[in-house]
C-alpha cells in the first residue's frame, strides 16, 4: 500500500508552456496541458532516466531544491512511484524478469526502455476545492489499426503517476494509449500555516492565488484555518483523508471518465486522418494493483455505457457486500463463513494488535521487525483484551487474534514490517476521516499531521522547505509521509509523533479509530453513545457507499493476488469477491482468479533483508494477467482456469531470482491447483 513533490511555481497564468528537455509542449487549450516526449532525452515511462536512472537508488535531483520546476517534478514523482511498486534490485528480478528494457514479449534487451509519446493532462473537475488528475499517454508506436487503451488508476493514495509501474508500463510497451487518474486521492497536501498548495504539476503557490487550480484546499474559512493554526500550529490537511468526499465512492466513475478522456485525446491526435476511435474499435482493459485495481473492479460494475472489454487487477483493493449464501475454505482447513469484511473492519483490528504480535516468538524471523511494543502487550492485557500473563504468551495470543479474524498466517511474517512502517496505522487513520468526510478541524481520534524533523516521539515543526517544495513528487498521499507524520494531539505533555508518543504507541489512539470502524468500545464492547456514535454511524455510512456489489456484466476479468497479502487479506477481498461474483452472476461469471503463494502486497519490500528470502515479486503474475487478457480479447485465446500458483522463494542468502522460482500461470493446472465455486463454497487447494 504503494511517492510525489512540490515546487513554488505559478500556474494561475493560461500562458504557461512546458519545456520537456528540448521539445516545447503548450496547452492544447485552458483545460489540457499537452507535451511531447522524444523518448532520447525524455520520455512517458521513466522521464528520461532509462531502466539504469529507475533502478539507481539515487533519486534524481532538482537544480534549485526549493524552487523545482515542473518537469523536474515529473521526473522525481516517476522515479518514487515506480520504485513504490516493484522491487527495484536486480536480485529481485528487475531488469531480468520486468523493468524498462525487458520487451513486451518478456526478452531482456540492452535498451534503457524510454518510450517516445505524448502526454497530457487535465483536472476532472469536482468542487472547486478537490480536484481529480486525469492523465493520457499516447505512446509514438500506438497503431490505430489495432487500437488499444490500458485504463491506469494509481494505487494507494499515489498521485496520477501512481501505476506508471504496473499497468502503465504494460500499456505503453503494447503500444496502448494509457488513462491514468488520482481517482481523488492523490497528493494534495495543503500546509495549514502557511495556506500553500500543490497545483496539477506540484508547483507550490497559496491557496488563495491557486483558487480553482488547486490540487487539493481544505474546505475551511480564513477564521477556522487561523484559529485552527493557533490550537495546533504547522498542521497539514490531505486531500484523501481530508476532502470531505469520501472520493472512494466514485472510483469506479474516476476510471471511466478517464477512459473517455483517452477517446478524446486520440480523437483529437488522429483527427487529420480521417481517424476515429470508439468502443467498436478500441480494446479497452481495465487495470492496475491495490486501490487502482479495486477501482477498475468498481468501473465494470459501474460500466453502463460498456466501454470496458476486460478486467486484468492485481492484489485488488474490493470490499465485496458481504452475503450468507457461501463460504470459503482452504485446503482441509475449517470454512471461513465470516468473510467480506470491509477494509476499515479489518485493518483497525491489525492496528491495536499487531505492534505486540510482532513479538511472538514465530515472528522472529520477520523482516524488518523493528517496532514492536511490549507496553502495548502489557496495556492491552489490563484493558481485558488479552489474557495471557508472559510477553511472549501475550504475543502469541495477540497474533492469534488476528488469525481468528480471517486474516491468514502467511501474513504473520510480513506485517511486523508493515507495523515498522505505519501501515495500519495510516491506512485507519485516513480511510476513518475519508469515510466518514471529517474535516481536518475534527482531529478525528485525537490525530493530525506535521512535520516531526524525523524524531520519534517528536513534537509537530514546521516542514523543512525543500520537503514541501518537493512534497508532491515524494510523497504516497498518506502520513507518514515526505517527512509529515502521524500526530498524537493527546499526548502527554503535548502533541508528539504518534509511535514514540507514549510507551504503548498511542493504544488509546487505535482503540478509538476500531471503536468507530465496529460501532462499540474497543475494550468493553458496549455500544457507543453520544459523539463517537454519531462519529461511528457516518464512517459506516461512507463504508456502505463504496461496497462492491461483485456484478462484473459477463466482462471477462482476471484477479491476481498474492496469498501472503497482509494490508488486503484474501479471506476479505479477492477470495471473497470471487465468491461474490459466482453468486451474483452464476453460471455466467467470467472471473478468474490466481492466488500466488509466497507473493505479499508490496514487491517493494522484497528488496529487504527478511522478506527478499520468502517473498517472489507478485508483479511477475500481473504481468502474466495483462498478457492473458490481452490475449483474451485480441486473438480470442481462453483464459486459464482459476488456480493456486505454487512458487520458490530465493531461499538463504537470497540468490538472484530465476524462472524456475516463478513458473507462469498454466494453461491446464492439475486438479490439484484448481480453485473452485461449488456447493456454495470458495474452494483454495493448499
Amino acid at each position: 500500500m504503494r511517492g510525489l513533490r512540490l515546487a513554488a511555481a505559478c500556474l494561475a497564468s493560461t500562458a504557461i508552456s512546458l519545456f520537456a528537455v528540448g521539445l516545447a509542449g503548450a496547452r492544447d487549450d485552458d483545460d489540457v496541458r499537452h507535451t511531447h516526449y522524444d523518448g532520447i532525452t525524455n520520455d512517458l515511462l521513466t522521464a528520461g532516466l532509462g531502466k539504469t536512472g529507475l533502478g539507481s537508488p539515487t533519486p534524481p535531483g532538482f537544480a534549485d531544491p526549493l524552487h523545482p520546476t515542473a518537469e523536474e517534478l515529473r521526473r522525481s514523482a516517476i522515479y518514487n512511484n515506480y520504485r513504490a511498486l516493484i522491487d527495484p534490485t536486480p536480485g529481485g528480478g528487475y531488469g531480468t524478469l520486468y523493468g524498462p528494457n525487458v520487451a513486451a514479449d518478456g526478452t531482456v534487451t540492452a535498451s534503457e526502455g524510454r518510450i517516445a509519446g505524448d502526454e497530457y493532462l487535465t483536472f476532472e473537475k469536482a468542487d472547486g476545492r478537490r480536484n481529480v488528475t486525469m492523465m493520457v499517454q499516447i505512446p509514438d508506436t500506438f497503431d490505430p489499426g489495432k487500437a488499444c487503451i490500458i485504463a491506469a488508476p494509481s494505487s494507494g493514495s499515489r498521485g496520477v503517476y501512481g501505476a506508471i509501474a504496473t499497468a502503465g508500463e504494460w500499456g505503453l510497451k503494447h503500444g496502448c494509449a494509457v488513462a491514468y487518474t488520482d481517482k481523488g486521492t492523490g497528493t494534495g497536501a495543503h500546509d495549514l500555516q502557511t495556506n500553500t498548495v500543490d497545483l496539477m504539476q506540484g508547483e507550490r503557490v497559496d491557496a488563495a492565488a491557486a483558487g480553482d487550480d488547486s490540487n487539493f484546499t481544505a474546505a475551511l474559512s480564513a477564521g477556522q484555518r487561523a484559529a485552527f493554526n493557533a490550537a495546533t500550529p504547522n498542521r497539514f490537511a490531505f486531500k484523501h483523508a481530508h476532502s470531505q468526499a469520501n472520493p472512494e465512492k466514485d472510483w469506479g466513475e474516476n476510471v471511466l471518465r478517464s477512459i473517455r478522456f483517452a477517446f478524446d485525446r486520440l480523437e483529437e491526435k488522429f483527427r487529420r486522418q480521417g481517424l476515429r476511435f470508439s468502443k467498436r474499435n478500441t480494446i479497452v482493459i481495465a487495470s492496475s494493483v491495490s486501490n487502482g485495481g479495486g477501482a477498475s473492479v468498481l468501473a465494470v460494475e459501474q460500466d453502463d455505457d460498456r466501454l470496458i472489454d476486460g478486467l486484468a487487477v492485481g492484489e485488488p483493493n474490493v470490499n465485496p457486500k458481504f452475503k450468507t449464501s457461501f463460504s470459503i475454505v482452504q485446503g482441509g482447513g475449517p470454512a471461513v463463513f465470516a468473510h467480506s469484511k470491509p477494509l476499515m473492519d479489518y485493518i483497525t483490528l491489525v492496528n491495536v494488535f499487531q505492534s505486540c504480535a510482532s513479538l511472538a516468538p514465530a515472528n522472529a524471523t520477520a523482516g524488518l521487525n523493528l517496532a514492536p511494543s511490549p507496553a502495548r502487550c502489557a496495556d492491552l492485557k489490563l484493558k481485558g483484551l488479552l489474557v495471557a500473563t508472559t510477553l511472549p504468551d501475550q504475543a502469541t495470543e495477540a497474533q492469534k487474534i488476528i488469525n481468528d479474524y480471517g486474516i491468514l498466517p502467511e501474513q504473520n511474517l510480513v506485517q511486523p514490517g508493515y507495523s515498522f512502517a505505519s501501515v495500519a496505522q495510516s491506512i485507519s487513520v485516513t480511510y476513518a476521516n475519508a469515510y466518514g468526510r471529517f474535516s481536518v478541524l475534527d482531529n478525528l481520534c485525537g490525530f493530525s499531521f506535521a512535520a516531526n524533523g524525523g524524531l520519534p516521539g517528536g513534537p509537530p515543526v514546521t516542514l523543512a522547505a525543500a520537503s514541501e517544495a518537493q512534497i508532491f513528487a515524494t510523497s504516497n498521499g498518506i502520513p507518514p509521509t515526505s517527512g509529515v507524520a502521524l500526530i498524537n494531539n493527546a499526548a502527554p505533555g503535548g502533541p508528539k509523533e504518534e509511535r514514540g508518543s507514549t510507551p504503548n504507541q498511542n493504544l488509546d489512539g487505535a482503540l478509538c479509530l476500531r471503536s468507530l470502524a465496529t460501532g462499540k468500545d474497543a475494550a468493553t464492547g458496549t455500544p457507543l453513545t453520544d459523539t463517537p456514535r454519531s462519529q461511528a454511524r457516518r464512517i459506516a455510512e461512507g463504508v456502505e457507499d463504496i461496497r462492491a456489489s461483485g456484478k462484473l456484466r459477463r466482462v471477462p476479468a482476471v484477479f491476481v493476488t498474492g496469498r501472503s497479502d497482509g494490508i488486503l487479506p484474501p479471506n476479505f477481498a479477492s477470495r471473497a469477491y470471487f465468491g461474490l461474483n459466482n453468486i451474483v452472476d452464476g453460471s455466467t461469471s467470467s472471473l478468474r482468479y490466481y492466488e500466488v503463494t509466497n507473493a505479499q502486497h508490496l514487491d517493494t519490500f522484497n528488496q529487504f533483508p527478511g522478506y527478499n528470502d520468502k517473498y517472489v515479486p507478485l508483479h511477475r503474475y500481473f504481468n502474466q494477467a495483462m498478457d492473458l487478457m490481452y490475449r483474451h480479447l485480441r486473438q480470442h485465446a481462453p483464459l486459464p482456469p482459476s488456480q493456486v500458483v505454487h512458487t520458490t522463494p530465493r531461499g538463504p542468502g537470497a540468490p538472484p531470482i530465476t524462472a524456475a522460482n516463478v513458473p507462469p500461470i498454466a494453461d491446464s493446472p492439475p486438479a490439484s491447483a484448481l480453485i473452485t465455486f461449488s456447493g456454495a463454497q470458495v474452494r483454495i487447494p493448499d
